[in-house]
């Protein structure tokens, strides 16, 4: 996450699909993926993702996002989940993913929160939904705590004008739904755009912080 400072995030029901996105987004350089868990049997879709990154994908690192309980991270932990992501601050959440050594990036939309997500273990913080707080609110944080890593998810794309805004705020990594992998993209199935979309948004990431 520090390294490339993107975390794309995705999800379907379609193994076929999901496995054409995961390829895009690794030709372009990403080499994290977060699988929000949205849909039933979602856990089905990540096993078989996991396998065949495994197989074909070497260096990429898969997680989960969307994970609401502890029961569900383990399972997802199980299945291979290298990171886990949560909309929300959960402490049954925290000691599952610290007992096995997995980074674990809540959800927080203030001080005190991310003050205690700290205190439970967490290395990089989920600020969400991002456009809800922007860019002055990451500035606000790393005042009084500068070693506070931010991740912001939702209302970010991939612009120089926005990711400049995150970037020289202080964040850390940034998290790209749909501004990234786009309704369009996929309905035109278009995965070669897809892949120069992350390419980009990854050269302007590296510019900003050079």
């Amino acid at each position: 996450m520090k390294n490339t400072g993107l975390v794309p995030l995705f999800f379907s029901n379609d193994l076929d699909l999901s496995k054409k996105v995961l390829k895009a987004c690794y030709d372009g350089g990403a080499r994290l993926l977060e699988f929000t868990a949205r849909g039933d049997f979602a856990h089905e879709v990540f096993g078989e993702l996991v396998k065949y990154v495994n197989k074909e994908l070497p260096g990429m690192v898969m997680g989960v996002g969307s994970v609401t309980d502890a029961a569900a991270a383990s399972r997802f932990m199980a299945l291979g989940a290298n990171f886990i992501v949560t909309p929300v601050l959960r402490e049954d959440i925290a000691i599952v993913c610290n007992r096995r050594k997995v980074l674990w990036s809540p959800g927080c939309g203030t001080l005190t929160e991310i003050a205690r997500a700290e205190e439970l273990g967490c290395e990089i913080v989920k600020l969400f939904p991002g456009d809800i707080y922007g860019p002055n609110f990451v500035k606000g944080i790393k005042g009084p705590q500068p070693w506070t890593s931010i991740m912001p998810t939702g209302g970010v794309s991939p612009t120089e004008e926005n990711l400049k805004g995150w970037f020289d705020a202080g964040v850390t990594c940034v998290g790209m739904g749909s501004q990234l992998i786009s309704k369009e993209v996929l309905a035109n199935r278009d995965f070669k755009k897809l892949e120069q979309d992350v390419k980009s948004a990854l050269e302007i990431i590296k510019s900003i912080r050079s």
